[in-house]
């Protein structure tokens, strides 16, 4: 059983101070003047007054100071003014005010770092995509909109969703209408606002899989903004979308408690929506697919004997981003809040979210993420104020089965019948021969999709008489099954980085190719096997958007091709990583990892991790390593293993092996461990 304390120990916070921005100075007041024109109400109840509208107010004789998004949001007319007049200039850019809102619509203003001299201005698009459900028709529309608009790729992220980059201003409304018109979104997908809602991939037909992925749903629907900005912006007012379910519209409306902004078209974010971004994920017990911990919110599915979901486990305050040489900010895991029957979920989600909106820190966007309210309060004093908008108390966590990593690659059984196949993409970066026969076998077969929270992506509802030629005709695009791909690549993960992010500070997507290449041959050299690996990540920026702080090798840029290295997460994302060095040039990773790695085989525990290595070593002993390192030592083989019995098959087998750069030796070695592994698998594909 996993102990409740195994969430967040272990890991000193350093203190922030507390933020009261927010709050009234005279509870008794009706009504408080505030700068800018915006007023804050209070409504009366029987626990306490409570803020109707978000806005910092007034203290006699004081202002409290707010960051600069702040007032843009507040002056914005709910996220339409100025970006409404931006988008109708010619400029290839929009201005600063413009760039803060359009995020809110799901969209970044970026240029090519690449390029020197005039910026070449675009936008990328980010989809909202609750537990990563693609429909047919959306995804063959972002394949489409990716050649006609974009780059020509696909970008699957972390939160289960699609970017589209290289858009330019002129085509941004015809983009945003035709993913709308076809049943897509981008709405809330980046800003101060609920995030994509993650869930298990997977679409086993399962009773708390199916139950997780509707609450990961309705929760999404609960926190998705009222007030009708993107709509008017994108298709000019027609607000495309589905019927709600009936609960999620009375948890939304729901003001028992003070929740709620009355006669506001934002009745739970108000003017000034959140303080930060805030991210929520859903899952089952074991199956910690989504990163559970790293979540603002995470909501476990409990179900009794007969597997009916009865409640949920909730968890809060995680969170990856902080900045480097500011040790006030830094990664936290979430932690234990409590216990609340099924039908209370939307209530105390929404509850959490308030208590957040109310008394999340405005004025430094640093420390604006609800991590830093719960390390400022501590979970008793969080809990206490939560309870007050739920109106209930909490239930004691339950307790839960270890938690595992689940990637889903490969065949499954759905449980009704059907087929799914999970599809291993290099950093989700869907292009070329690989983006044309995925469309072509999505198209044919009339799939549906998922997005997982790894990048990868998951069909959907396949007949098991189709398995043998959609595996066929995948191998031809490179997307290979699990087996045939190296186990490093299976667990690694990059955040885009350069050429468009603003934010890179050195290369991630495109340096990790070469950093995972560079590891095997550590491996091979130090005699690690090849199907041992770890979870490798790596981010051009201290933001964490690939999560690398719950790697067990992390990557995180900290300079011009430099990087600092944290170590210590485990496979199943349960404990973060600590920082171990910085400002590594990306030259010297050898120096580094192959004192890491041959200690690593030479005095690992049985079966232990090395994420669970290098924490139960500990950093002191690991840096004496690599001082002292003077490379391996060779001594005589015992064994001569021949791999060629002459040399026409040593200069065809080099012939081929140049092609893929590589050895004849390693060429043949991979052949001759696929090979092994198919058969001690069995023949089934």
């Amino acid at each position: 059983m996993m102990a409740r304390t195994s969430f967040g120990a272990g890991f000193n916070e350093p203190k922030i101070r507390s933020f009261d921005g927010l709050r009234p100075s005279n509870s008794d007041s009706k009504l408080l003047s505030l700068s800018g024109n915006v007023n804050v109400f209070f409504v009366s109840t029987s626990r306490r007054s409570s803020a109707r509208a978000v806005a910092t107010p007034v203290k006699p004789g004081t202002e409290t100071k707010r960051s600069k998004v702040e007032i843009i949001k507040e002056q914005s007319n709910y996220i339409r003014y100025p970006l409404n007049e931006e988008l109708l200039t010619d400029a290839p850019n929009i201005n600063e005010n413009a760039t803060q809102l359009i995020k809110f619509h799901g969209s970044y203003q970026q240029y090519n770092r690449d390029e020197r001299g005039t910026r070449s201005y675009s936008f990328m698009l980010r989809t909202k995509n609750p537990c990563g459900k693609v429909s047919n028709q959306l995804y063959l529309t972002m394949d489409d909109l990716a050649d006609q608009f974009g780059i020509g790729t696909l970008r699957l992220t972390t939160r289960q969703t699609f970017q589209l980059h290289g858009v330019l201003k002129q085509n941004l409304k015809t983009v945003m209408s035709t993913i709308i018109q076809n049943m897509g979104s981008t709405l809330g997908a980046c800003g101060d606002l609920n995030r994509n809602v993650l869930a298990p991939a997977a679409p086993f037909a399962r009773k708390d899989y199916q139950f997780a992925q509707k609450t990961a749903e309705n929760i999404a629907a609960l926190l998705t903004p009222q007030s009708g900005f993107y709509y008017d912006m994108w298709v000019d007012g027609e607000k495309i979308m589905s019927a709600e379910p009936p609960e999620v519209v009375k948890a939304r409306n729901d003001n028992t408690y003070g929740t709620n902004f009355p006669d506001s078209p934002e009745p739970i974010y108000g003017t000034q929506f959140l303080p930060r971004k805030f991210k929520i994920a859903v899952t089952v017990p074991t199956d910690n697919s989504v990163d559970l911990l790293t979540n603002d919110i995470g909501v476990v599915v409990v179900s009794d004997d007969d597997g009916e979901p009865q409640g949920f486990n909730i968890y809060v305050g995680g969170g990856m981003g902080r900045t480097h040489r500011v040790e006030t900010t830094f990664p936290r895991l979430a932690e234990p809040l409590g216990y609340v029957p099924k039908q209370d979920i939307l209530y105390a989600v929404k509850a959490i979210v308030v208590t957040q909106r109310e008394n999340g820190r405005r004025d430094d966007r640093k420390y604006s993420r609800m991590k830093y309210l719960i390390s400022s309060w501590g979970i008793e004093k969080f809990r206490s104020v939560v309870e007050q908008y739920y109106g209930k108390k909490f239930e004691p966590i339950r307790e839960l089965l270890e938690w595992e990593f689940k990637s889903y690659l490969g065949w499954h059984e759905q449980g009704d019948g059907g087929l799914f196949c999970g599809l291993h993409v290099d950093n989700g970066r869907v292009g070329g021969k690989m983006k044309q026969v995925l469309r072509e076998v999505i198209q044919k077969y009339n799939l549906d999709v998922r997005i997982t929270p790894n990048q990868n992506i998951i069909l959907c509802g396949i007949r098991k008489a189709w398995k043998r030629p959609i595996t066929t005709v995948l191998a031809q695009g490179g997307l290979l099954l699990p087996k045939y791909v190296d186990p490093l690549n299976l667990t690694a993960m990059a955040c885009p980085a350069f050429p468009l992010c603003p934010l890179a500070i050195t290369e991630a997507e495109r340096g990790i190719p070469n950093i995972l290449k560079r590891v095997r041959t550590i491996f091979e050299k130090v005699g690690l096997k090849y199907n041992e690996s770890l979870v490798i990540r790596v981010t051009g920026c201290p933001n964490g958007c690939a999560r690398p702080y719950m790697a067990e090798l992390g990557f995180v840029g900290d300079g011009p091709n430099s990087y600092q290295i944290w170590l210590g997460g485990t496979p199943n994302q349960t404990a973060l990583a600590k920082s171990f060095m910085n400002k590594v040039k990306i030259q010297d990773l050898e120096k580094v990892l192959e004192p890491l790695f041959f200690y690593w085989k030479q005095k690992r525990q049985s079966k232990e991790s090395f994420g669970e290595f290098t924490t139960r070593v500990g950093f002191e002993k690991l840096q004496e390593w690599i001082d002292k390192w003077e490379g391996i030592v060779t001594t005589p083989t015992k064994y001569n293993l021949r791999l060629f019995s002459d040399k026409d098959t040593y200069d065809k087998m080099d012939q081929l092996a140049k092609l893929q750069d590589k050895t004849a030796h390693q060429l043949a070695i991979e052949i001759i461990r696929n090979y092994v592994a198919s058969h001690e698998n069995g023949k089934g594909e």
